[in-house]
């Protein structure tokens, strides 16, 4: 059982920067972001791509990293300037749409091109043991990945400028903009910034588990899940919600099978809607 969970773990801080970057993007702009997880395996395509021509692995993963993230400033500076000329409901029904169109497309592209194309980053070594159990060194450098990420994140929105006129922005736009802060320009940074989160997410998945063109769709719904479990806005929450769901998809799968994991997860979603609409760690409206 332990081994089961500390699997969990792993999967669950994937999940909670899977879910940063889907909150994050929502908390500035009011814009759910349906094509999180798709632009997430375009990076891992890249990846793949670029490994396979011969280029160096480090490199690879630097290069389809920045990729997404410049798809999300792309995207943010085209599509979305249409979005947040709405306000309220319109907002967010626009954005909805528009960014299930990208996702579309982009889930399309890549079926047609690399239909069976999958991202595999092997890290070498034997098993370490941690607290009795064997893990996989992939899973290990994974986790201290994302781990270190989440602690930059958090220096980011605390003890930088950007980062507390981001908070500013989140918290009132209206105010913020006051005091002499751009949220045209905030909004574009950290929609490249949750390009860059999906393409992490990406790259430490594949240490893990194959990364393939059609994974998209299921990346996704775990963001979705994960941001709405947390608390929409709550980069804290997201966190706290990943290793918990993390943990009660392993378990359900070891007892139950993955096959009926994602049901799950979307009842874990509607209880938590049920009980507390505002998430785990969101705010109270």
């Amino acid at each position: 059982m332990t081994a089961v969970i500390m699997d969990g773990i792993v999967l669950g801080l994937q999940f909670g920067i899977l879910g940063v970057g889907l909150t994050l993007v929502y908390g500035l702009g009011g814009v759910l972001n349906l094509a999180h997880g798709q632009m997430a395996v375009a990076g891992a395509m890249v990846i793949s791509r670029l490994t396979d021509g011969g280029m160096g692995t480090f490199l690879a993963v630097a290069i389809g990293i920045v990729a997404v993230g410049l798809l999300g400033m792309v995207i943010d500076l085209t599509l979305m300037k249409a979005v947040y000329g709405e306000e309220g409901e319109g907002r967010t029904l626009l954005g909805l749409l528009l960014m299930l169109g990208v996702g579309f497309i982009i889930d399309g592209v890549l079926e047609w091109r690399y239909p069976i194309e999958a991202l595999t980053l092997r890290v070498a070594g034997d098993p370490i043991d941690i607290l009795g159990v064997s893990m996989r060194r992939g899973s290990l450098v994974a986790s201290a990945i994302i781990l270190l990420v989440g602690a930059l994140l958090v220096a980011f929105f605390r003890l930088t400028t950007f980062g507390r006129a981001t908070r500013s922005v989140i918290q009132d736009e209206n105010g913020a903009r006051l005091v002499g802060v751009n949220p045209s320009v905030v909004r574009t940074s950290i929609f490249a910034l949750s390009g860059i989160l999906g393409g992490i997410v990406a790259v430490t998945r594949a240490m893990t588990t194959p990364v393939g063109s059609t994974d998209g769709i299921e990346l996704t719904i775990f963001a979705l899940i994960v941001a709405v479990v947390g608390g929409l806005g709550s980069v804290s929450g997201a966190f706290l919600a990943g290793i918990l769901l993390g943990i009660v998809s392993t378990v359900s799968a070891f007892y139950i099978g993955s096959y009926i994991t994602t049901i799950i997860l979307l009842v874990v979603c509607a209880v938590t809607i049920v009980i507390r609409p505002s998430g785990l760690l969101g705010v109270r409206s």
